[in-house]
């Protein structure tokens, strides 16, 4: 059996899908309010001895860090080679945060209420 707790994040940016036709509303320049949320897990057996998976609070250095590196920021710019896509975006997310939270088990990223 395995413990997960989520912390979700937000904040708002631009960015373009560059391999998508101009006719495709993702190929033109636009933005979205972002939600991230942070999964961690860890065995029932594994949790610290407070009883936590990590403490929340602990995740604040990810909430300054995306404050202050995406936040109002154009994407393209800061992804760089990589289509700042919602899957993209999650990857680097990911393999950014995997070392400093080795208990992260998923990131998940919408860009709208929907998707």
């Amino acid at each position: 059996m395995s413990i997960r707790i989520s912390k979700e994040f937000h904040f708002s940016a631009s960015h373009r899908l560059d391999g998508l036709p101009q006719d495709r509303p993702c190929g033109r320049l636009h933005g979205h309010h972002y939600v991230v949320e942070l999964e961690l897990s860890a065995a029932a057996d594994g949790l610290d001895a407070t009883g936590f998976v990590r403490d929340h609070g602990d995740l604040s250095a990810f909430g300054r860090w995306l404050d202050g590196r995406v936040d109002h920021r154009h994407l393209n710019d800061v992804l760089g080679d990589h289509d700042p896509s919602a899957e993209n975006l999650a990857r680097w997310l990911y393999e950014r945060w995997s070392d400093e939270y080795p208990e992260l088990s998923s990131v998940r990223v919408s860009e709208t209420p929907k998707t």
